[in-house]
């Protein structure tokens, strides 16, 4: 039986690993959470100067810390990586794909670089990556992959169209290269926080969590979550409630959240347009949320 299959508690074990967005703050939590569980730590990004700062504050014996400055939206970007994977001469046995981008806006304000930017980050790039590395995660004795989404990816939400859409996405890919890997070494896992508190949320965002009474996670909760799912026998982790409750009240009687949002539409397109609107909330759920890890 595969590792995809089994019905036991996964037993820890080490990883050598490739952590994307690496320099976001989930994904800078997250590299401390899984770097005591690695003897190989591959932190990927964009930002070169802060990916290089959590790679002395990670050092420690034991550990092979490596910084990847790439772009994972081109192909060059995604070469580096690989390269930097066929380096090890254990290979590579848990990718996480966390980074990501977002923005809060209409769609009608949204320019089309944006909403191809987000797409190409939070869908293309992650796809195209594992693709890329799959060969060598296959090649392990048992192998993970990661797919950071968002609750947005069960739960389309008003002022976050391009950014729903691309977690909907991801969400798909993870279902459908599960089903194609389940015979094989290799897990497929996806993982979808709530709201998280980062330095990276706009401030419309943040007064519409703060007015909407959002709940939200600190990015090393978020973090510990996602390394628990590590060793857990299960496909998907959900964070929070009631935002994990209507994502499923979504899937099986989408009317009932439509009528919700409805109820609070001109106060998400005030926020979301910049216009603070005047008109009563009328109700606190479902509350906005963003998993955004800020550049990566």
């Amino acid at each position: 039986m595969s590792a995809q299959r089994a019905g036991s508690p996964i037993a820890m074990r080490r990883y050598r690993a490739i952590l994307t967005g690496a320099g976001g703050g989930i994904g800078a939590a997250v590299a401390t959470a899984i770097a005591p569980q690695c003897d190989l730590l591959l932190l990927v990004g964009r930002d070169a100067p802060r990916l290089a700062a959590l790679e002395r504050k990670l050092i420690r014996p034991g550990l092979e810390c490596r910084v990847v400055t790439a772009d994972l939206t081109t192909v060059a970007g995604r070469d580096a990586v690989a390269r930097a994977a066929a380096g090890s001469p254990a290979g590579i046995d848990l990718l996480i794909n966390n980074a990501g981008v977002s923005e809060f806006s209409w769609l009608a304000d949204q320019s089309e670089e944006a909403v191809t930017r987000i797409l190409d980050v939070n869908a293309v790039a992650p796809m195209l990556l594992t693709r890329r590395l799959l060969p060598m995660l296959q090649s392990q004795p048992a192998a993970t992959i990661v797919n950071v989404g968002s609750i947005f990816g069960y739960l389309g939400y008003p002022g976050c169209a391009a950014y729903s859409a691309s977690k909907f996405a991801l969400r798909g890919f993870s279902e459908a290269l599960r089903r194609e890997l389940a015979d094989g070494p290799v897990r497929v896992l996806h993982f979808a926080p709530r709201a998280t508190r980062t330095e990276f949320n706009s401030d419309a965002l943040n007064a519409l969590n703060a007015e909407l009474g959002t709940a939200t996670d600190s990015p090393t909760k978020v973090a510990e979550e996602l390394v628990r799912l590590l060793h857990r026998p299960v496909r998907e982790r959900l964070l929070g409630m009631p935002e994990k409750l209507f994502a499923r009240i979504n899937q099986l009687w989408p009317a009932l959240v439509d009528s919700a949002l409805r109820k609070q539409l001109a106060v998400i397109r005030g926020y979301a347009r910049g216009r603070v609107p005047s008109p009563p909330l009328a109700g606190r759920h479902p509350p906005i949320h963003s998993s955004e890890r800020g550049p990566s």
